[in-house]
């Protein structure tokens, strides 16, 4: 039944197609990619490397962060190996870095939500202009074929319709999740200058 209605969509569904296996592509790697970033994360560590840098035990906490996970903690220990240069400035330039990587692909889910209707619409408007070039040749005396014509021209309006809708959500859900994470970094970041600034040293 899907392989006849996918017929009946006529050319257009094959971009739409295309767009449905991008789009369940990147929000199956997105999911993943968050998994793995919840499972890295280390709220202990975090909290630990904030304590040593106030005790200016740097040492330390290069021992204790070697091959650690948690995204704030690259970002920490980024801002610490140049603090005698630009802490914070060190630590943007990581954050920014992260962020990148947490919205990667993102954009093409973007234009995915914003082209599957749009390429619907085009869809229907090929397959609606060929119905009437129907009603043209055959007359009123054969309404039935343009109305079976204008159906089937539906299917791709409604093709790029569900596309665009069960894209949506994931899309949103991942934006949102970036920005915790933006939120997370600020966060222990500020932290971190005000004890260095507490400290009196950069």
């Amino acid at each position: 039944m899907i392989f006849d209605m996918f017929q009946k969509g006529g050319v257009v569904m094959y971009p739409l197609l295309l767009c449905s296996m991008i789009s369940l592509t990147i929000i199956l790697e997105r999911t993943l990619f968050w998994i793995r970033e919840n499972r890295r994360a280390d709220r202990t560590l975090v909290d630990q490397v904030l304590e040593l840098a106030r005790l200016k035990k740097y040492e330390e906490i290069r021992t204790s962060t070697q091959g650690a996970g948690d995204y704030v903690i690259r970002v920490l220990v980024c801002g610490l190996v140049h603090r005698n240069y630009s802490l914070s400035k060190a630590m943007e330039a990581a954050a920014i870095e992260e962020i990148e990587r947490m919205r990667r692909y993102l954009p093409v889910l973007d234009t995915v939500i914003t082209a599957a209707p749009l390429l619907g619409i085009l869809g229907t408007v090929i397959g609606i202009i060929h119905s009437f070039d129907m009603l043209g040749r055959a007359g009123i005396q054969n309404p039935q074929a343009v109305t079976a014509g204008i159906a089937q021209a539906l299917l791709t309006t409604a093709a790029g319709l569900l596309i665009a809708i069960f894209t949506l959500f994931p899309y949103n859900y991942f934006v949102t999740k970036v920005e915790k994470a933006g939120n997370r970094i600020e966060k222990h970041a500020t932290t971190l200058e005000i004890l260095q600034e507490g400290d009196g040293s950069k």
